[in-house]
């Protein structure tokens, strides 16, 4: 692990890979032994902060320790200099972006290597001010404390009433955007969903204004699961030779371990309804899947469900890579569709940057649009297109372009 004061456990040999040996099976990340030893296959280095010195794509970072008393969650600011010194020339200020990051709930940090890199350029690219989460981790702190890290992150950073001067100065608290990737985009929908119910029941709002305002959510090949198969989840949906990233049996296994067996793969919190869904209070929501990601119909089902009935309200956007499986965006390896992806996703934040509209033009609710993506090309549909069904229908063969006229949108496929 790649930060030993969220987890730091007392066995974690080596040795006894035998299947018969292994209780639960959480491969490429770790797996529990029946004698209660822990083998962990993850183990980042640490990218230390650099408050002083710009990284080459002109960033600097640094640390904040401790922002929640209760908590002790910690996280690492990212600031884009140029961007924001034209900003504050401006008039105006950057968007804020609370980035959680993936890991199954257990690994991973905000100062690895993998999420620290995309944070910096997701901090870069989209001209924002980015609070990367350092929450806690399963086993040692069970879930439900990611959600408790994350919620408390996004409340000092939303906070209107700032002690940290690179947020207080340059960062819009009226323009805040919630991102993170696998477990870390579980992490920001249920976050959104704690900020509607303390919205509703008129708590953490230290400015009489309503509680905390989010733009937008970010979901990137979000981990949602559930106690039955979809299609895609079934061998025969696999087209590589090679199995996906995460098989299936060892993603039944994940929440249940995550929660120190206080939850089931029903739990609504991994398998969200219909109708939480509709609640989110953002205004709108990119959802991001690859095609060979064993998940990726849990997050067309997620994009699906904001876009079907009108029942939510905001704008809805799907990304579609192809050829693509789970996270492939952290790789460190030059990728094109990494690259469009990213593009995507700057876009999205960047249509946020409303700081000079007032606060009423700033609140009211957009038309719903839904847009699906893929590589060069997009196409805003009607409602009436995608109302009713489970998931949008996209189709891939080689690099063309498929089009489904009675559903009335073209995708162009990442391939």
């Amino acid at each position: 692990m790649s930060s030993t004061n969220k987890s730091s456990p007392a066995r974690n040999e080596s040795g006894g890979d035998g299947d018969g040996d292994i209780a639960v099976d959480l491969f490429p990340f770790l797996r529990v032994y029946k004698d209660g030893r822990i083998k962990k296959f993850v183990r980042h280095a640490t990218v230390p902060a650099s408050p002083v010195e710009r990284s080459p794509s002109g960033v600097v970072t640094k640390d904040v320790v401790a922002v929640h008393d209760e908590t002790g969650v910690s996280v690492r600011l990212f600031l884009p200099v140029d961007a924001a010194v034209a900003a504050v020339a401006a008039g105006r200020r950057l968007p804020l972006v609370v980035y959680v990051h993936g890991g199954a709930f257990c690994s991973g940090s905000a100062s690895a290597p993998p999420f620290h890199r995309y944070a910096e350029s997701l901090a870069a690219r989209a001209a924002a001010v980015v609070v990367s989460v350092d929450y806690r981790l399963a086993p040692e702190h069970p879930m439900p404390a990611g959600y408790d890290d994350a919620w408390a992150a996004l409340r000092w950073a939303a906070s209107s009433r700032h002690s940290d001067p690179w947020v207080s100065n340059y960062a819009d608290t009226a323009c805040v955007f919630l991102a993170g990737e696998s477990a870390g985009a579980n992490i920001v929908h249920n976050v959104a969903l704690r900020a509607a119910a303390a919205a509703a029941a008129g708590e953490d709002d230290d400015d009489g204004g309503g509680g905390i305002d989010i733009e937008g959510i970010i979901l990137l090949q979000p981990c949602f699961w559930g106690t039955e198969r979809l299609p895609c989840e079934r061998p025969a949906a696999w087209r590589r030779a090679a199995p996906p990233m995460f098989l299936p049996e060892r993603l039944d296994a994940l929440w249940p371990f995550a929660t120190a067996g206080a939850a089931g793969n029903g739990d609504p919190r991994i398998d969200p309804p219909a109708e939480a869904v509709a609640s989110l209070p953002c205004r709108r929501a990119l959802v991001s899947v690859a095609t060979e990601d064993v998940l990726r119909g849990r997050g067309r089902r997620y994009a699906a469900a904001l876009m079907r009935g009108g029942a939510w309200g905001g704008e809805a956007t799907l990304v579609e890579s192809g050829g693509e499986d789970h996270c492939f965006h952290l790789s460190p390896r030059p990728n094109p569709n990494a690259a469009a992806l990213m593009d995507h996703v700057a876009e999205f934040i960047a249509k946020g940057n409303t700081s000079t509209s007032s606060p009423m033009a700033k609140r009211r609710r957009r038309r719903r649009r839904c847009t699906l993506h893929g590589a060069g090309a997009e196409k805003t549909t009607s409602m009436h297109a995608l109302r009713g069904q489970t998931a949008p229908k996209v189709q891939h063969a080689g690099s063309g372009i498929m089009a489904n006229k009675a559903d009335k949108y073209v995708v162009r496929s990442c391939l």
